[in-house]
């Protein structure tokens, strides 16, 4: 297969390579209340800045950059919780960029959350890494895994790419039941999975 023909892969990191501790400016990208296409419900979505998987066709290349956006700070979180207190909200999730790579911001939101809604609000992630991967991962990733409730894991795939899968974008990637997974220490699939 000549250089031209040949499909670039996301980028594949060693365990512990990437730290957030190393990498993380604590940057936003965006964050968008009251919307029903990050998962389940109506969900507040944080997108956090800062990514270095780099897969080809990311939907979000900009908040690849880890200076993206503007820096979090209390008066934002204070207003997701806010908005995650309305009755109608199911919860709160995790998007960037990469979450497992901001894993300040996303752990303190998480545990805020949690002392505040207990499991009355749910948190979804979705991660470049896959399930084996994070297992094998820095003690601050593993972490915030222990925060969620749903991972959609992998790296988008173009190759993979169907826009028919619910809440994925390349057919590699999978809903993860977190606590099940943890719980029984292999991956167990979201139950509500459709396609």
């Amino acid at each position: 297969m000549t250089q031209t023909n040949r499909i670039r892969l996301p980028n594949n990191p060693a365990p512990k390579q990437w730290l957030a501790a190393d990498r993380s400016s604590q940057y936003i990208a965006s964050y968008k209340p009251f919307n029903m296409v990050d998962g389940e419900g109506v969900r507040c979505s944080l997108y956090v800045s800062g990514c270095l998987f780099n897969c080809p066709g990311c939907y979000n290349k900009v908040a690849q950059n880890f200076h993206y956006g503007h820096p979090y700070t209390q008066e934002l979180e204070d207003r997701i919780i806010a908005d995650l207190s309305q009755s109608y909200v199911q919860g709160l999730t995790l998007l960037g960029g990469e979450p497992f790579l901001n894993t300040q911001v996303c752990i303190q939101l998480a545990k805020r959350i949690r002392r505040e809604f207990g499991h009355s609000k749910d948190i979804w992630s979705w991660t470049g890494y896959t399930w084996d991967e994070l297992m094998k991962e820095s003690a601050d990733k593993l972490e915030l895994l222990r925060y969620l409730d749903i991972l959609v894991d992998g790296r988008f795939l173009l190759a993979q790419k169907d826009l028919t899968l619910q809440f994925r974008g390349s057919a590699n990637q999978r809903i993860i039941d977190v606590p099940k997974s943890l719980t029984q220490k292999q991956v167990v699939i979201w139950d509500r999975l459709r396609k």
